[in-house]
């Protein structure tokens, strides 16, 4: 394609102020969402000039910008992690609104704790489980992907959305053959729920988690007694889902009865299953990512919120897994 065929569009921003916030230091944002896009970006003064080769190139930069613009207007801070988790979101689903993601503030899980999403990546996934009624949470450790989910379920209890929680995970390092284990079931999968339970214990306090256990409104299973169940009713939290074969994940998702939520998390690098049998979250990515009334979040490494090495350790691990490195 020469230089006069390439496609053109100007943006024009009417605060000077807010624009050069926007652009980010030296046109540092500008910079990144180039590099992402491959599209040429080029400011002067309030305005910008997106060169590329075809609309849908150009089509998510300019809504990244313009949509940061109305959330920079509506009194939100944008920082320079935000711009580059706006534009894959917009990526990912066009019809985002940024603006309306950018109003998921505070809020309050319990008496013990409120929340607060932290990354932008974080307030999408919020949006993402008020307005649909299945959501596929995916990306590294650290980001928030049980917690916040967790917390969400807790949030739609107390409001009476839901009638109970439950909680699942495949139990892949027994084989879910845990009969030979001591206990009744919930100390059978205990070591496999403890993320779950950390989480539940830091939003309620202990003894209140025990009573709801006992009274069945927040139950703990392995994945293998979902089979045959109708979950009516409930915030359904399946986690660690890369673990799942693609069955078991079939077998799962279509347990959702009326009145229910569902959320699946998973990390795709830290598959556990043998080297031979696909992984059901990859295979649900792939299956289900069209299907309307499913939403798919994608987490990066900016978006982990532990210690600040975990983020490198990420992506540490992605640039050497790049090279060839297989487990």
């Amino acid at each position: 394609m020469t230089e006069n065929e390439k496609i053109r569009v100007k943006l024009e921003f009417d605060d000077v102020m807010l624009a050069s916030t926007l652009f980010g230091a030296q046109n540092s944002n500008l910079v990144v969402i180039s590099k992402l896009s491959e599209v040429q970006i080029d400011s002067r003064g309030n305005s910008l000039q997106l060169t590329a080769d075809s609309h849908e190139l150009i089509d998510p930069v300019a809504k990244t910008f313009t949509q940061l613009y109305a959330v920079l207007k509506a009194g939100k801070n944008v920082f320079p992690q935000d711009v580059e988790a706006a534009y894959k979101i917009l990526c990912q689903n066009p019809a985002a609104d940024l603006v309306k993601i950018f109003r998921d503030e505070l809020f309050s899980v319990s008496r013990k704790k409120s929340i607060a999403p932290r990354t932008l990546t974080q307030r999408a996934y919020f949006s993402a489980i008020r307005e649909n009624d299945m959501v596929f949470s995916i990306g590294p450790a650290g980001t928030g992907k049980t917690y916040l989910a967790v917390a969400m379920a807790i949030y739609a209890l107390t409001r009476k959305e839901v009638k109970k929680i439950i909680l699942t995970r495949p139990a892949v390092e027994a084989g879910e053959k845990l009969g030979f284990l001591p206990g009744d079931m919930v100390d059978k999968v205990d070591p496999y729920m403890r993320p779950l339970y950390d989480a539940l214990y830091d939003m309620l306090d202990v003894p209140k988690v025990q009573d709801m256990i006992e009274e069945n409104i927040i139950e703990i299973a392995p994945l293998a007694f979902m089979r045959g169940r109708t979950l009516s009713n409930a915030f359904v939290i399946l986690d660690e889902a890369q673990n799942t074969t693609p069955e078991q994940m079939k077998m799962f998702i279509t347990r959702l009865g009326p009145g229910s939520k569902a959320v699946i998390t998973g990390d795709v690098t830290q598959i556990d299953l043998p080297g031979h049998v696909s992984s059901g979250l990859v295979v649900a990515r792939n299956v289900l990512h069209d299907v309307e009334g499913i939403n798919f979040i994608k987490f990066e490494d900016t978006d982990v919120v532990r210690h600040p090495l975990v983020a490198k350790i990420v992506k540490a691990y992605e640039s050497y897994e790049g090279q060839g490195y297989h487990k």
